[in-house]
């Protein structure tokens, strides 16, 4: 097993900011990834319609052999990674707001947190809110509008700036040093967020502490691949491919040759 991909899915193309970081600290592993980008966004979607989406991408990775399962999308991860962990043996590592790094490390005792509507309404952001956060000023707000421009790769493009314009100053308006991205589609937009921030306030990307995560999952579970071989990435989609490719290729400066991966029963178009 410990020869096998790790599998990560996100609702569409966000998830890559997890991918990043996943094979930045874990650069033996293979990685399947799986944009369900036929159904995205997944925000507006019910609980139960989630949970159905994820267990049938779930079922896909485990046919591929994938030895843990990264949930890169916030909502996904609120609505079904109970479910999950009941329904499989193998592990599974979900997103949540980074709510305890910026009530810890925050000094005006305010916090911003963008994320989805399905995010804000689950269990594990109102118990780490709960926890963490009990004492701390939370404003709160809805990208609405944003996972769509990564999903078309006009997360630089002109309607980018007025939304997070209108998300992002309220925020500096009611004095918040700490903005956690709660949606794994934002971190595509952090330079600019950063930019209307100002260096006086922390732009929060949970990314590297999920893939902190699965890498400590895999060593309790031996499931670290420390063979030194070529490893290979593939990039999988229930939608176009297009776009995906686009958007690795601003990532990693590479080229990625089309073809098609079985899983579950069905296929899908993918890059490697």
């Amino acid at each position: 097993m410990s020869n096998n991909p790790i599998g990560i899915f996100d609702s569409g193309l966000g998830g890559l900011t997890v991918w990043r970081e996943v094979r930045r600290q874990l650069p033996n592993e293979d990685i399947v990834y799986f944009a369900d980008s036929r159904n995205c966004p997944y925000g507006p979607k019910s609980p139960d319609e989630i949970v159905r989406l994820a267990r049938t991408i779930a079922d896909g990775l485990l046919d591929a052999g994938c030895k843990l399962i990264i949930v890169a999308c916030n909502t996904a991860t609120a609505a079904a990674i109970d479910e999950l962990r009941a329904a499989y043996s193998v592990p599974f590592v979900g997103m949540e707001p980074a709510i305890k790094q910026a009530a810890l490390h925050t000094r005006s005792g305010k916090v911003g947190v963008l994320a989805t509507k399905g995010t804000f309404n689950g269990r594990l952001y109102k118990a780490t809110s709960q926890k963490y956060a009990r004492n701390i000023d939370v404003m709160v707000q809805i990208g609405d509008g944003l996972v769509e421009l990564v999903e078309a790769n006009e997360y630089n493009g002109p309607k980018a700036l007025p939304l997070l314009q209108k998300y992002i100053g309220p925020m500096l308006e009611h004095g918040v040093d700490q903005i956690v991205l709660g949606c794994t589609h934002y971190p595509f937009f952090k330079p600019q967020i950063e930019a209307l921030a100002g260096p006086q306030v922390t732009v929060i990307d949970p990314a590297p502490a999920v893939a902190r995560h699965a890498a400590d999952l895999l060593a309790e579970h031996s499931l670290l691949n420390t063979d030194s071989r070529c490893v290979t990435d593939v990039f999988a989609s229930s939608g176009s491919t297009s776009t995906m490719a686009a958007l690795l290729t601003s990532i990693t400066g590479r080229k990625y040759k089309r073809g098609m991966l079985q899983m579950g029963g069905n296929q899908y178009d993918c890059l490697r």
